[in-house]
């Protein structure tokens, strides 16, 4: 594990609402951020009332609902809880590249990007503000 205030490397998604793929028009919903020396996997997302801000903008029909839920389970698999199923119980770096592999569904992960950080936690809360700020 780095020590406390040294620089690690990161690597981040951000999701994408795309509520008509068919369109490729897409709002950031959140942030995934892994630091493997730090053992750390998490992700941020929008709260519910500026999702359902962003999202019925794009696609007033979308099942906003559904969203949410899918949104909650990214969250539950990046924190390993059991009730995610199966992959919520892969190591760190499985569950990263499973949540990130390239997807045609409308909630999309980009690219993974790199970076060196000395804390994920405050970095991810930093690219949040940076990459869902509107």
């Amino acid at each position: 594990m780095a020590a406390e205030g040294t620089l690690g490397p990161y690597d981040y998604a951000v999701l994408r609402l795309l509520p008509r793929v068919e369109r490729q028009e897409l709002c950031n919903v959140g942030v995934i951020v892994f630091a493997r020396p730090r053992e750390f996997l998490d992700c941020a997302l929008l709260p519910a009332d500026e999702l359902a801000r962003r999202a019925l903008a794009l696609g007033p029909a979308l099942d906003l609902a559904a969203v949410q839920r899918h949104l909650e389970a990214v969250r539950a698999v990046c924190r390993g809880e059991p009730t995610a199923g199966p992959i919520a119980a892969l190591p760190r770096p499985e569950r990263f590249h499973w949540l990130t592999a390239p997807r045609s569904t409308i909630l999309q992960p980009s690219p993974v990007h790199s970076g060196q950080c000395a804390d994920p936690a405050y970095t991810l809360q930093r690219l949040c503000g940076q990459l869902l700020a509107q």
